[in-house]
């Protein structure tokens, strides 16, 4: 990817893509539409840079099934980091922020926001923006890099395991994330997979931390070592596969199954279920009708634990310019 990637920083930077809100379309119901796989996969082709991580740790997550490797200390540091690198990196950082500028902060928390979404494993922050957008501008079309109307387990995690020239191009970054990109912070991060590097110190991190915790409780090195695979097993690859499948359930489930508050020219649904997995996110269809809102629960009861916090960052002057829904639905 670094063929071409200076030019996008000395182009003029462009606003964030956004796609008409709300386009009146017939209902179809899912069952009635298929679309092929984006033209810009054929013809399929393995992307190992991406296989072999992901599927390396999720074999990995397996290990917490071993006894030996269980404790609450791990257990307690997967369910912080779940919600804090998912609601803080990802629903909070890489979408609303960066991805929608559903509000402005100060550059160091927003790049502290960007570093917390990479503990997540979920790409870059020019990457997962640039492909999101293009997902909006396409949604449910054969373009979407991930629609599930391509067949549930491509929108749900298929796609990340096949080559994309949408994906790889300097184009896609260009068009979609040169605004990122013109940001030295966010360009050295694509060099050299220095994002990738930065989720392995992090892991190498919880290590260290359960080795000293079982130094300290146990006074072995048995016991340290215990603790710091416990550590890495449950605060990292189970955290990390949880919270890859409640982001992914986002352009899966919730362009299926659910209710509409707005008719789209997508199939994009209002999930309860997973909005509670995924911290708000899962009030897609409101979310495709308002892209810039930073608010994605429309009525009083569609809970959007992202949106308070964003809500908690304005109150204390760290939020700004935040972008309120078109219309609150009673």
């Amino acid at each position: 990817m670094a063929i071409g990637l200076e030019d996008v920083r000395t182009k003029k930077p462009t606003p964030a893509v956004d796609v008409p809100s709300v386009v009146v379309a017939a209902e179809v119901p899912p069952a009635e539409r298929r679309l092929d796989l984006p033209a810009a996969v054929q013809p399929l082709r393995i992307s190992w840079e991406y296989a072999i991580p992901l599927t390396l740790v999720h074999v990995l997550s397996l290990l917490a099934f071993v006894p030996w490797l269980f404790s609450w200390t791990g257990l307690v540091a997967a369910i912080v980091t779940h919600f804090v690198f998912g609601v803080l990196g990802i629903t909070v950082g890489y979408h609303r922020l960066l991805t929608h500028q559903g509000f402005t902060c100060p550059k160091w928390l927003e790049h502290t926001l960007a570093i917390f979404g990479i503990f997540t494993l979920q790409d870059s922050p020019a990457r997962w923006v640039a492909i999101h957008r293009l997902h909006h501008k396409e949604s449910d079309h054969q373009p979407d890099p991930h629609s599930p109307l391509a067949g549930f387990l491509w929108g749900h995690m298929g796609w990340l395991y096949v080559s994309s020239r949408d994906h790889q191009n300097i184009y896609c970054f260009e068009r979609y994330a040169r605004d990122l990109l013109r940001d030295p912070f966010y360009f050295r991060l694509e060099k050299n997979l220095a994002w990738f590097m930065i989720y392995i110190a992090h892991a190498l991190a919880f290590a260290a931390v359960g080795a000293v915790i079982g130094w300290c409780s146990g006074g072995t090195a048995l016991e340290a070592g215990r603790m710091a695979l416990s550590m890495l097993v449950w605060g990292v690859f189970v955290r990390t596969v949880l919270g890859l499948h409640h982001t992914w359930a986002v352009n899966s489930a919730s362009h299926i199954w659910g209710y509409r508050n707005y008719e789209t020219s997508d199939n994009s649904r209002n999930n309860w279920i997973v909005s509670l997995l995924a911290h708000g996110e899962g009030w897609h269809n409101n979310h495709h009708a308002d892209q810039r809102s930073a608010a994605h629960g429309h009525h009083w009861w569609e809970f959007d634990i992202s949106w308070w916090v964003i809500r908690g960052l304005e109150a204390v002057g760290l939020a700004k310019n935040v972008v309120r829904p078109k219309a609150w639905k009673t």
